[in-house]
């Protein structure tokens, strides 16, 4: 009987070994797969929402402190802004003007002149010119007494997208502050839209300019803290997206997932148009630093094999330059600024 118990005993410790071994094994067999299953998209978004919510957390507390080393010296003169005028040698010619629907004012002695989109330095530079004719080296100092109401739009991956108004100069970061903050999912720059002209017709003489929001919030870069004027648009794309501009059929920011090459792309973003360099497209890559790297491309090269369909990565900025010769076909669609990124020079065009 001892026995038997004996030979129970042994039977059930092995009964237990293979158990737990076989827990074990099953644990370890799904940990090699961290990929899979529910967790794996959580610690993605996690990922996503901590670096959205650091860069908002940077935009609460330094954005008053950025702000204070601006100041409105900035601000362009708009239509329906109230301007106090002196001429320090002239008391006579002391006036209040309010900037017309056209953007003009009247003055005593010089009548009309255009205040729209000039700065209070360049409009005193302006009347001062028109007075020498009348004055010995005249002196005129312009304030704004009332600011019209600045209308401009902030779209993509903020929480409250849409139009917004304000009155006196504003900056970027309060065009995100008045959004909300970033979205969990926004990604690590954003595009601001304007008029480069006087007007911009049919997506003619827009500037883009791309400003790193890490580089803005995270190393407190001052100066990429850009002013707004009435009528920009600030976009930020999601995270993981490339953005793609100049002679293609439908510029944009198109998301990358997976591997996808600059020919892929640039289907995407509905092909070269007529008027596209197909030796001159540029791709500007984020390296860690201000300065972003360049790589050209030859288009029919890669299309011929001889030259390699490289990979797009997160945050490429992609942009196909226009040929001089069918420029004179068509006009040009737009321009790209760079100079928030520290690239030496602005790119608006290829031969």
């Amino acid at each position: 009987m001892v026995k038997t118990l004996q030979s129970e005993l042994v039977q059930g410790v092995i009964a237990v070994l293979i158990f737990a071994l076989l827990l074990l094994t099953s644990c370890a067999g799904n940990g090699v797969r961290p990929e899979s299953g529910p967790l794996a998209h959580a610690s993605s978004d996690t990922k996503y929402s901590t670096k959205a919510e650091k860069l908002n957390i940077e935009l609460a507390q330094k954005g008053p402190e950025l702000k204070k080393t601006l100041s409105s010296a900035d601000y362009k003169i708009g239509p329906e802004d109230l301007l106090e005028i002196n001429v320090f040698q002239a008391k006579e010619l002391d006036t209040l003007a309010r900037v017309s629907a056209s953007g003009y004012i009247k003055l005593p002695l010089i009548d009309k002149i255009q205040a729209s989109g000039l700065t209070v330095a360049e409009l005193e530079s302006l009347i001062n010119k028109k007075l020498e004719k009348y004055l010995t080296e005249p002196v005129a100092g312009v304030f704004i007494k009332e600011y019209r109401n600045q209308q401009f739009s902030v779209l993509g991956s903020v929480k409250s997208p849409g139009v917004y108004y304000a009155s006196g100069q504003r900056y970027l970061l309060d065009a995100l502050s008045l959004a909300g903050g970033l979205s969990p999912d926004a990604g690590d720059f954003c595009i601001i839209q304007r008029a480069s002209g006087n007007e911009a017709r049919d997506g003619e003489n827009i500037e883009k300019i791309a400003v790193d929001l890490d580089a803005l919030l995270l190393q407190g870069r001052f100066d990429l803290n850009l002013p707004l004027y009435s009528g920009d648009l600030v976009h930020v794309p999601k995270s993981g997206i490339v953005f793609v501009d100049g002679s293609v059929g439908k510029p944009g920011s198109y998301p990358v997932k997976g591997k996808i090459s600059i020919t892929q792309v640039i289907s995407l973003a509905g092909g070269l148009v007529y008027e596209a360099s197909r030796s001159d497209i540029r791709i500007y890559r984020d390296n860690g630093t201000p300065e972003r790297d360049v790589i050209t491309i030859d288009y029919n090269s890669v299309l011929e094999r001889k030259s390699p369909d490289i990979d797009i990565k997160d945050k490429d900025i992609i942009i196909v330059a226009t040929s001089s010769v069918k420029r004179f076909l068509k006009n040009f669609s737009g321009f790209f600024n760079f100079g928030a990124f520290g690239i030496s020079k602005g790119f608006t065009g290829g031969l």
